[in-house]
């Protein structure tokens, strides 16, 4: 039986560790060709070492995806390599220091809404036009549960994912008659190398985040990946605009 994504190509950044290589896994499992980037290369190319040893193809690409010239050619290797882009998952991220709001200082604001929120539209800005070319495509951005709601002490991580819902939706209505769906997915709390870090501090954290999910602990990358592949594939060729919340239940309540 032919994968979710089986002849595709997909494009992912941040997809060095975390939610972001185990999507570029998945999409492979489901028989995408994969575009791997990350601004670290050690860790995007570990995971095409692993897309390969489980038979699949893939290649990396070293981006920061806060650099208009950077992502112009990454979005450009990507045709040269495999000839088109059908699907993009625009992942790459950062947490930031933690602070209340008028304690954050202009260079974390800068820092996080730069590779966030400029990352995501910088991606879009290039993924787009070479969709059009193709007649279609499906993209999906990280957003975040600090997308939906608020959180103290990260605001220009929550600013900047509100963005990223904002940024999505607007693009959904723009191309929506022209074949290309632009989503959103909104990780809960996951058990990620980020998340790991935010809690370093202070482990006690951690247990006090998975005690307040309804289902009572973290996500995993994986659930993330499966609902990206989901949302790339064309059993969701009816959705679009759409920021999905994949938490546990956290926003629900």
């Amino acid at each position: 039986m032919a994968g979710l994504t089986e002849g595709k190509v997909a494009l992912i950044t941040g997809a060095g560790s975390g939610i972001g290589r185990q999507t570029a896994l998945a999409f492979a499992r489901e028989g995408a060709q994969v575009v791997v980037s990350d601004i670290v290369a050690e860790g995007g190319e570990e995971t095409v070492q692993q897309i390969m040893a489980g038979g699949g193809q893939a290649t990396f690409v070293k981006v920061d995806v806060a650099q208009a010239g950077e992502v112009e050619a990454l979005v450009n290797t990507a045709v040269e390599t495999y000839g088109r882009i059908d699907c993009a998952f625009n992942n790459a991220g950062i947490e930031g220091e933690q602070a209340p709001t008028p304690e954050c200082s202009e260079a974390n604001w800068e820092r996080v809404v730069a590779i966030d929120l400029k990352g995501v539209w910088l991606c879009l800005k290039y993924e787009i036009p070479q969709m059009l070319k193709q007649g279609g495509g499906a993209i999906v951005n990280t957003a975040s549960v600090a997308g939906l709601v608020g959180f103290q002490g990260i605001a220009p991580y929550v600013a900047a994912k509100h963005g990223v819902v904002g940024l999505t939706k607007t693009a959904a209505l723009e191309y929506a008659k022209a074949g290309i769906r632009v989503n959103a997915v909104c990780p809960g709390v996951i058990d990620t190398p980020m998340v790991k870090r935010a809690f370093s501090h202070n482990p006690q954290l951690a247990e006090s985040v998975a005690a307040i999910e309804p289902v009572g602990r973290l996500g995993q990358p994986q659930e993330i990946a499966q609902a990206v592949v989901w949302l790339c594939s064309d059993a969701a060729s009816f959705v679009t605009g759409h920021p999905m919340a994949v938490d546990g239940g956290l926003v629900a309540q």
